[in-house]
C-alpha cells in the first residue's frame, strides 16, 4: 500500500492543482435545479456517510457549496465554558498535537514544521515558543465551518498564497512541509476569557487540493485576498463563534502561546468543535515549556472515543 500511495503522490505533483481547485470551486457554486441538487446531495451523503440529522436544514440547498457549508442546529455542539481551555475550532480528527520547541518547531506525524513558515511572520512565530500546536483534519463527511477556540479580539487575519496538495494521509506522508506549502489563512485571536489571559491563539486554515475558497469573519470577499487584513477597532469573538468557512474541505492548525500550553485533554482521534483540547496550568506556568508535557485526561478521552464510534 505504501508503494501505491507513493505513486499516487507522484501523480498528484503533475496535476494542475490550482486550476483544478478553481474549476471545482466554480462547479460547486453553480446553482442546481432542485431534483439535481437532491440527487447530488443524496449520492455524496451515501458515499461519505454524511449524517444530516444535526443540520439546521435537511434539504433545499441551491448548490453543492451551499450543502457543503451547511450549518448545524443550534445547541448540537456543547461549548466547553472553562475559560482556561482552548477549544477545537472544527469537527474532524486530531492528527497530531505537541509542544512548540525553543527553535519554533513542532512535530506533525513525526515531521518538523516551523511555525514561522506556517504563519508567514517571524516575529509572530516567536510568540509560540514553548506553546502548543494541534492539527485537526476535516474529512469530506465533516461539518466545514470553523469556530473560535477562545474568546478574544481579532486584530489581524493574514492570507497567504501557496499550493493545493491534498491534506489527507497521502499528502501528509509524501509532501514535505505540506501545511506550510499549501495556501492558508491565519486568524489571530488575543484571548480575553476573564480568567487570566491565555495569550494569542491562532487558527490557520489550510486549503486542500480541491478547496475552492476560504471565507472569514470581517472580510467581505468571495475569497480572502492575499495579504494582511487588519481591524481597528478589532473584531470581538466569543468561544465557539464562527470565524471562517472552508468551501470544500481541509485542515485547521491551532497554535497556542505558552500561557495556554498546560494539560492536553484529548488524544489523536475524532473531535467536535467546542470540545476542549487543552487546559492552561492553574498556576499560570506551562508544563509543556518546562518539559513536563501533561498527558490527556482519561475521562475526556473515553468520552471522545464513544462519540466518535462509527465516524
Amino acid at each position: 500500500m505504501s508503494a501505491v500511495t507513493f505513486a499516487t503522490a507522484q501523480m498528484l505533483r503533475m496535476v494542475p492543482r490550482a486550476r483544478l481547485g478553481r474549476a471545482v470551486g466554480r462547479l460547486a457554486d453553480t446553482r442546481l435545479p432542485p431534483p439535481v441538487a437532491r440527487a447530488v446531495v443524496g449520492l455524496y451523503s451515501r458515499v461519505y456517510d454524511v449524517s444530516l440529522d444535526e443540520c439546521a436544514e435537511k434539504s433545499g440547498w441551491s448548490s453543492f457549496d451551499a450543502f457543503f457549508t451547511r450549518k448545524l442546529r443550534e445547541g448540537v455542539r456543547p461549548i466547553d465554558r472553562d475559560p482556561r481551555t482552548v477549544l477545537s475550532p472544527a469537527d474532524g480528527r486530531i492528527e497530531s498535537m505537541g509542544r512548540v520547541d525553543e527553535t519554533g518547531v513542532f512535530l506533525v506525524k513525526g515531521r518538523p514544521y516551523a511555525v514561522e513558515e506556517l504563519v508567514g511572520d517571524g516575529r509572530e512565530a516567536r510568540r509560540f515558543l514553548g506553546g502548543a500546536g494541534c492539527v485537526v483534519y476535516l474529512s469530506p463527511r465533516d461539518y466545514h465551518r470553523v469556530h473560535a477556540p477562545v474568546s478574544g479580539k481579532i486584530h489581524r487575519i493574514r492570507s497567504m498564497p501557496g499550493d493545493y496538495f491534498p491534506v489527507n494521509a497521502i499528502g501528509m506522508r509524501h509532501v514535505a512541509n505540506l501545511f506550510c506549502r499549501n495556501r492558508r489563512v491565519a486568524i489571530e485571536i488575543d484571548s480575553d476569557d476573564g480568567a487570566g489571559s491565555l495569550g494569542r491563539v491562532t487558527v490557520v486554515m489550510v486549503v486542500a487540493m480541491i478547496v475552492g475558497r476560504i471565507t472569514t469573519i470581517g472580510v467581505d470577499e468571495r475569497d480572502v485576498p492575499f495579504g494582511d487584513h487588519e481591524f481597528a477597532p478589532p473584531l470581538h469573538v466569543s468561544r465557539g463563534d464562527e470565524i471562517g468557512v472552508f468551501h470544500l474541505g481541509s485542515t485547521a492548525v491551532v497554535l497556542a502561546e505558552k500561557p495556554a500550553a498546560g494539560k492536553w485533554l484529548v488524544t489523536e482521534g475524532p473531535v467536535r468543535y467546542g470540545e476542549a483540547l487543552l487546559r492552561a496550568a492553574d498556576d499560570g506556568t506551562s508544563p509543556a515549556f518546562a518539559g513536563a508535557w501533561s498527558s490527556p485526561d482519561p475521562a475526556r478521552t473515553a468520552d471522545r472515543r464513544a462519540q466518535g464510534a462509527g465516524s
